[in-house]
């Protein structure tokens, strides 16, 4: 047999293989529509019951039910009753009224924008307040205005002790020591209004890190604790990373004998080649 007379051979037998499988399907399914009585039913029950063999069920037909004819409804016609008040005809109306937003009330949203933008805006308003008092000088005591230290001689009399030693008076509204001037003044002073009465009065503060420098009674001096800047008792520069003196206020005598301490206006003077005053003269705080 040549190739060709296998394919046919194979085409035939899967196309009888084909029609046999479709009959199978369509026999089962016609089957599958009548129901079986013994559905449910084990097969031992089944071997065991032989009254049904050779009896073939079929379904009873049902007959449909007769239609019901509608029942006929005889209309009978109400009169209606004549309206109280022969003559009288009623109109309805409707007016508008426009009410206020007061009264309609506040939506969520117009809350949240309305309490959004005043609580902005009272950051603002404290914010432009606070500025104008950190830019705005005191004119009328307090730092940054000229401030009255006291009497010149009470001064001169607490600065210096009977046995010649310096200690400086701490003026707290002017945040500076007043310390006795030397009778000779370096020239980097000259002209500057930094000496009154016999006294001097220095700015609190560092000039490295703006830390407050304390007063060192054994050394006659200022010692700074941060980074350890050193200043004699003018204030004149000694040790330390501190690029300069300490600062300086301009100072001068009014009424008579009362020590004005300028705070509005400071004066900054480099290192002193030359310092005016001895230091230390004894050991260090630091």
């Amino acid at each position: 047999m040549t190739f060709t007379n296998w394919v046919l051979v194979g085409v035939g037998f899967f196309a009888i293989i084909g029609a046999v499988g479709a009959f199978t399907i369509a026999f089962r399914r016609s089957r599958a529509d009548q129901p079986d009585p013994t559905a449910g039913v084990s097969q031992e029950t089944r071997r065991a019951d032989r009254s049904m063999e050779g009896v073939r069920v079929e379904p009873i037909a049902v007959p449909e039910p007769a239609p019901i004819e509608p029942e006929v409804v005889e209309e009978v016609e109400i009169e209606e009753p004549e309206p109280v008040g022969a003559g009288v005809t009623l109109i309805e109306t409707q007016r508008v009224v426009e009410v206020t937003p007061e009264e309609s009330g506040v939506s969520r949203r117009q809350f949240f924008n309305r309490a959004i933008t005043v609580t902005f805006g009272s950051f603002l308003g404290m914010f432009g307040l606070y500025s104008l008092a950190f830019f705005w000088p005191k004119l009328t005591g307090g730092f940054g205005s000229d401030v009255d230290a006291g009497p010149t001689e009470t001064l001169l009399a607490q600065t210096v002790n009977p046995d010649g030693s310096v200690v400086p008076v701490f003026v707290p509204e002017a945040r500076a020591y007043v310390v006795p001037s030397p009778p000779t003044l370096s020239a980097q002073f000259e002209g500057k209004s930094v000496e009154a009465g016999g006294l001097m009065a220095l700015f609190q503060r560092c000039v490295h890190l703006g830390c407050r420098v304390p007063w060192c009674a054994t050394s006659i001096g200022f010692e700074c604790p941060c980074h350890g800047s050193k200043y004699d008792y003018i204030g004149e520069y000694f040790a330390g990373p501190a690029p300069r003196n300490l600062d300086r206020f301009v100072v001068e005598i009014r009424d008579g004998d009362r020590f004005i301490i300028r705070t509005g206006s400071i004066i900054q003077t480099p290192r002193a080649p030359v310092r005016s005053v001895q230091y230390p003269q004894g050991p260090s705080c630091i």
